[in-house]
């Protein structure tokens, strides 16, 4: 008899919750799969916790509305004012600064707009507009996408909304496809800098703009609100959650891409907060 109740318990339990207590779904950019660090810290934390994750891939505007209705479980982002609107709104909770790297502009080596070494990116902006030189967008609503927007925004100019720019092209794809894009059309573009060196042999644009204030890439990871849906695994995202910021994961997050690239690709930040990089 008591089995019996036991099952029918776990039957009368919302959808399938109970069966989802081993399983974590991650939401989160395309920068974190494509430089390779979630291929490494995936399986420690399936290791350590039993539990296994289903990683989703996606622009970061797409991950963050995922999570959002109740799609997945935890979320790792790098589009800092729009995940503290979801978290203001209560659909994300405990978000917590990860690691950064930063954004490059690169470009063709023959640079036509005349950019390299400028110390402003808002100024860069402003010389591939006026050069009408090919410019890929992510054009996907990822947090690379929202920094270019605002830098072009700070420049006073909105080339996507203008059917004169032919020069602007929009990928819709994320991060290591759209420098494939901007490769084969020897065009500029903006890349978070981990993505850039994990896709070395196959870009050959060099790096003509960095280390603006405004191109710091700041990770943030949050846990979804279990009022979002009845399949949220809240304990599964926290758990997820804590690993990011152990700090034998934020070790590995250390070294990451050293051996391979000669520097770390991502520095890891646990602890610190928005303040501490204003």
């Amino acid at each position: 008899m008591r089995r019996l109740l036991l099952v029918l318990t776990m039957l009368a339990l919302p959808g399938a919750a109970w069966a989802q207590s081993s399983s974590v779904i991650l939401a989160t950019t395309t920068s974190t799969q494509d430089s390779g660090l979630l291929d490494v810290l995936v399986p420690m934390f399936e290791k350590k916790t039993g539990l296994t994750v289903k990683t989703i891939s996606v622009g970061t505007g797409q991950a963050l509305a995922l999570a959002a209705r109740g799609e997945a479980d935890v979320t790792l982002a790098h589009a800092p004012s729009v995940e503290r609107k979801y978290v203001e709104e209560g659909k994300l909770l405990n978000r917590r600064l990860v690691m950064y790297n930063d954004f490059v502009i690169i470009g063709p080596a023959n640079d036509p707009a005349r950019i390299k070494g400028l110390a402003s990116a808002v100024e860069a902006m402003k010389r591939i507009s006026a050069s009408r030189s090919r410019f890929v967008s992510r054009g996907d609503k990822s947090g690379t996408h929202a920094l270019e927007l605002d830098l072009w925004k700070q420049a006073g100019l909105a080339p996507g909304s203008a059917p004169e720019a032919p020069w602007y092209i929009e990928s819709g794809q994320g991060m290591g496809q759209t420098l494939g894009i901007a490769d084969d059309r020897r065009a500029y573009t903006l890349a978070d800098r981990g993505t850039w060196l994990a896709f070395q042999k196959r870009v050959s644009l060099p790096v003509l703009v960095e280390k603006d204030k405004p191109l710091l890439n700041l990770y943030s990871v949050m846990e979804v609100n279990p009022a979002n849906g009845p399949r949220v695994n809240g304990a599964g995202g926290k758990a997820f959650a804590d690993f990011m910021l152990a700090p034998e994961t934020q070790a590995v997050i250390k070294t990451f891409g050293a051996d391979r690239y000669g520097q770390p690709l991502f520095v890891p930040v646990a602890g610190k907060t928005d303040a501490d990089f204003r």
